[in-house]
């Protein structure tokens, strides 16, 4: 037999790689960025980020706009580069195995066949899905992301009904003097993740016949249908609803809500989606209630069959005990809108308007968004066990009984911890505690419990490594506000403010003046004194918007603002402009205490402070809102304690204690180090921290419980 030569035994491989052209893989990039699971998928924003190195500031950290305006020469060289290649075809073969899972997904796996039928209907003013998407204003919005987004982990079957506006909420400016300065841009929807259903719903609003586009976003296997009124088939006052998010006068926002509550029904026939469930998060959506039962009055039934049927279908949940945030209006602008509504159902006017009066009788008394919520619900609640106590005073009344008997329970809020566990986190959390599969997690999961499997020095390591990005961060933020104001001398304090080894303090949120956000600056001398402590430094890093129309609120930012100027705080407090999630993110993960000191029992929930435990951060809060409920006595701080009547005596009483807290407990446990330089006391109480938080507050354990006591109940009615 002829030997083979060493030529034939050796061939030369044959390169079987393809180039993708730019057109190709500018589609499949498209594709991808259309499901906002990337939102809460790093694997994916790492994919996108090589797209542009400066991911970070890239047209917001938006894909869809990004695979926009990335050149084709760009796109030339990453589809001749086989690593991206593989990269993009796991990203997207990971999204479609995440679709095709949900038989397998919690809600598939406890349900019984007929509670597989179920269909919830979620409806909510505002989402905060990702900063680039900026339709939400504060903790509403956010608490409404991370519903959907659980509920799509867990798979539940629900839609989320919404408006698409087109300037937003108002992006920040803090002037020279600390004041703000609110400027709407106008949002290109086709560089958002949003698809066109080239659907359209025709109602009524006043007088005006309004047609409202339907747009859908994909929030991983749960889709959110937004409602525009923004486009040349309307008027110019019907385009202007959807401008502005809580914008306007009240007749802007009645209109607003039947929109939302009409329309949002409409827009679910249009899309043949028949919900068994229909959850008002908040009042702003009791319209929808309306709706529904004057189109059953339609069909034949009686207004108190219909009310029944409506109730028994119904979820309420109620987001506040203070005034200010439930919508009323005068009687005779609701029987304006109203009016048009009922159309020729036969339902009398007077009927619903004493669905929405809080005095039975009162013809006077205005029309209340949350009393005709309550009404039409079978099923209400609260946000955590104090604001459902609190909400049964609040509405005893309405219900004609005690406190006590009060229907109103409460299911605690929670946040969705994928969406806000910063990546050094979760490379520390999946090695040690063995997260669940982001596929297939439980309603229930609790890895933290093993906590303790996290060394103290791992954890001191990761609050170090966050710490300073957080300082970096501030530093940039507010070198470009000062670049921006042309302030040489306030740029050269940006490039030194704050301190990468100091005790950092965040404090983030919506400014409300119930929330009390310059509670701090109460005592300056002894601030000044706690500060300027050589041995035991800290610093303070505050961010937050007050609604445009909320002077005292901006007239809060602008004191701590002003305080942050002046020689005696200045680089140890300091104020980010133009509060969003990314600020939010990088404030959570990278302070060590985060503080909330609201005046007890305002605080419905406040979020927020569930996120730093993510992180070995601790809480030093007011016990109010979902704290009384998380505090162990060893996971973190408690301000306050005694109430007072007088709100000037609350005051100095509560600012008095946060000095003591601040003075005799953090700063003494933060400093104090062991020969391997460990401060041993605190990572003991952040440890904790970990271990017993992020367990139960988060949006799977809320949405399970959502399911399991409120949503299969009235399904099952």
């Amino acid at each position: 037999m002829a030997r083979k030569s060493s030529a034939t035994k050796r061939r030369t491989p044959v390169n079987r790689f393809n180039p993708v052209s730019p057109a190709a893989l500018r589609k499949r990039l498209h594709a991808l960025g259309l499901n906002v699971r990337w939102s809460w998928e790093p694997a994916v924003q790492n994919l996108f980020a090589r797209l542009d190195a400066r991911w970070a500031d890239a047209v917001q950290r938006n894909p869809v706009a990004l695979t926009i305006d990335t050149p084709d020469h760009r796109l030339a060289e990453l589809g001749a580069d086989p690593s991206f290649l593989k990269q993009l075809a796991a990203a997207e073969k990971d999204l479609d195995k995440y679709l095709a899972s949900e038989k397998r997904a919690w809600f598939a796996q406890a349900a019984t066949a007929k509670q597989k039928k179920m269909r919830v209907a979620y409806f909510c003013a505002e989402f905060a899905i990702h900063e680039s998407f900026p339709m939400y204003s504060g903790g509403l919005g956010v608490l409404a992301g991370d519903h959907l987004k659980s509920a799509s982990d867990l798979g539940v079957p629900l839609v989320a009904v919404g408006l698409l506006y087109r300037h937003g909420y108002y992006r920040q400016v803090i002037e020279d003097d600390g004041s703000t300065t609110p400027t709407y841009p106008p949002y290109d929807f086709d560089r958002l993740p949003i698809t066109d259903t080239k659907k359209t719903v025709r109602l009524t609003i006043g007088k005006a016949k309004v047609t409202a586009k339907l747009w859908k976003v994909q929030v991983g296997r749960v889709p959110l249908i937004l409602l525009d009124t923004d486009h040349k088939a309307n008027g110019i006052a019907a385009r202007r609803i959807t401008h502005y998010l809580y914008g306007g006068d009240s007749e802007m926002r009645i209109k607003q809500e039947i929109l939302l509550g009409v329309g949002g029904k409409l827009a679910l026939d249009k899309l043949d989606l028949t919900p068994t469930v229909y959850h008002l998060n908040e009042g702003h959506a009791a319209f929808a209630s309306v709706q529904r039962t004057a189109e059953m009055v339609a069909d034949g039934w009686t207004l108190d069959e219909a009310i029944q049927e409506c109730r028994t279908s119904t979820v309420f949940t109620t987001h506040t005990p203070v005034p200010a945030g439930h919508d009323r209006f005068a009687p005779r602008l609701a029987a304006k809108y109203l009016a048009p509504v009922l159309g020729k159902s036969g339902i009398e006017l007077e009927d619903v308007q004493a669905l929405g009066r809080e005095v039975e009788g009162d013809l006077k008394a205005p029309f209340c968004m949350t009393a005709l919520a309550l009404r039409t619900a079978g099923a209400c609640n609260g946000v955590a066990e104090l604001h459902g106590k609190v909400s049964r005073e609040m509405w005893a009344g309405l219900f004609g009984t005690t406190p006590r008997k009060t229907p109103i329970g409460f299911v605690t809020n929670g946040v969705h911890s994928p969406t806000w566990t910063a990546p050094e986190a979760r490379h520390i959390l999946g090695r040690r505690l063995a997260l669940p599969h982001p596929h297939t997690p439980g309603a229930y999961d609790d890895p933290w419990a093993k906590a303790g499997k996290v060394q103290p020095e791992e954890l001191w390591a990761l609050r170090n490594t966050l710490r300073a990005k957080l300082v970096r961060f501030a530093r940039q933020e507010l070198e470009r506000q000062a670049l921006r104001d042309g302030s040489p001398a306030r740029l050269a304090a940006a490039q030194t403010a704050l301190d990468e080894h100091t005790l950092t303090i965040g404090f983030a949120r919506r400014f409300a003046t119930y929330k009390r956000a310059a509670l701090l600056l109460k005592n300056p001398a002894r601030l000044d004194a706690i500060l300027s402590d050589a041995d035991c430094p800290v610093q303070f890093v505050f961010a937050g918007k007050a609604h445009p129309a909320d002077k005292p609120g901006q007239g809060l930012l602008q004191q701590i603002v002003q305080a942050s100027r002046s020689k005696r705080f200045e680089g140890k407090i300091v104020v980010l402009e133009n509060y969003d999630m990314h600020i939010g993110r990088m404030m959570t993960c990278g302070s060590d205490v985060w503080l909330n000191n609201p005046l007890r029992p305002n605080e419905a929930s406040g979020t927020s402070g569930m996120k730093p435990p993510l992180h070995g951060g601790v809480n030093c809060s007011i016990l109010d809102g979902w704290w009384p409920e998380g505090y162990n006595r060893r996971n973190g701080f408690v301000v306050g304690g005694e109430q007072f009547k007088s709100r000037a005596r609350q005051d100095k009483y509560d600012a008095e204690s946060l000095y003591d807290v601040l003075e005799y407990e953090i700063l003494p446990r933060f400093y104090q180090r062991g020969r391997d330089g460990l401060p041993k006391k605190w990572l003991k109480v952040a440890t904790e921290s970990l271990r017993s938080i992020p367990g139960v507050f988060n949006t799977h354990r809320m949405v399970g419980e959502y399911v399991e006591n409120y949503y299969l109940p009235q399904h099952e009615a």
